[in-house]
């Protein structure tokens, strides 16, 4: 899965804590019980309530998402090399225009990924769409 630098804070996929050596083996043992508790309730909580936002997924609706964030990469790059043939000297607001296109398109590709994990993470289940 590729990486989008943006502004927004993102935390490591492998975040979890891991108990020190040196604690007893009964405490590491119900801290890991714990700690599963707290990951299935994540994991239940996201389930429930993503299902009720979101609703079904089909492949359809996932398409146009992901041609959403392709058009929006089009539009970015292709206002940029409008910019770069005119002048040399660009802007500050041609600059600002050019972040807003950006900015949108990384949201766009934000929440595709977001998507692809929700069904990755079994919290949606996509299906197929009818043909065409």
């Amino acid at each position: 899965m590729s990486s989008i630098k943006t502004s927004s804070y993102r935390r490591a996929q492998d975040d979890h804590f891991v108990p020190e050596a040196e604690t007893n083996p009964i405490a590491q043992k119900r801290l890991r019980g714990q700690l599963e508790h707290i990951d299935y309730t994540a994991f239940a909580s996201n389930g429930a309530v993503v299902a009720q936002v979101i609703g079904s997924l089909d492949s359809g609706r996932f398409q146009r998402l992901a041609i959403a964030a392709a058009h929006a990469r089009a539009r970015w790059v292709a206002e940029a090399l409008v910019i770069s043939e005119r002048t040399h000297d660009v802007t500050i607001e041609q600059t600002a225009h050019l972040q807003a296109l950006r900015q949108t398109f990384e949201e766009l590709a934000e929440a595709y990924d977001a998507a692809r994990r929700m069904i990755e993470r079994g919290y949606l289940s996509l299906t197929t769409s009818g043909p065409g």
